[in-house]
């Protein structure tokens, strides 16, 4: 099975959050992930990226976005450099001008729920 290296964009070391969830989810599926966000921590034994010094991470296969529209916008340059096959906007992620951009460079652009795409095995 080929894995989808995932960056879980907003990661949170909150167990209520579902960016959390879904880092919880990608885990117990063996499918690597990422976590970037502003929040210091760690999940499933992977440090939280900060992702104010823009980490270059290799091979992305997908970003899952938990981050608000109106928070993205100072991170398009990066969120798109990192060349990922697909961008997930999550419910409260969804924003039509990234959306857009990422169209733009050949990236698939998702408006789904990753949790509801594991749990149904769409992911």
């Amino acid at each position: 099975m080929k894995t989808k290296k995932t960056v879980v964009l907003g990661a949170s070391p909150n167990e209520d959050r579902y960016a959390y969830v879904a880092a919880q989810m990608l885990h117990e599926r063996d499918i690597p992930f990422v976590p970037v966000g502003i929040k210091k921590g760690f999940v499933f034994g992977e440090e939280i990226r900060d992702l104010k010094e823009r980490p270059v991470i290799e091979d992305v296969d997908t970003v899952t976005m938990y981050v608000s529209a109106k928070n993205q916008v100072e991170w398009y340059d990066y969120i798109l450099s990192l060349n990922p096959k697909r961008i997930i906007f999550n419910p409260g992620a969804q924003n039509p001008e990234l959306s857009q951009l990422a169209k733009e460079k050949g990236i698939q652009s998702v408006s789904a729920c990753t949790l509801v795409m594991l749990s149904s095995g769409q992911f």
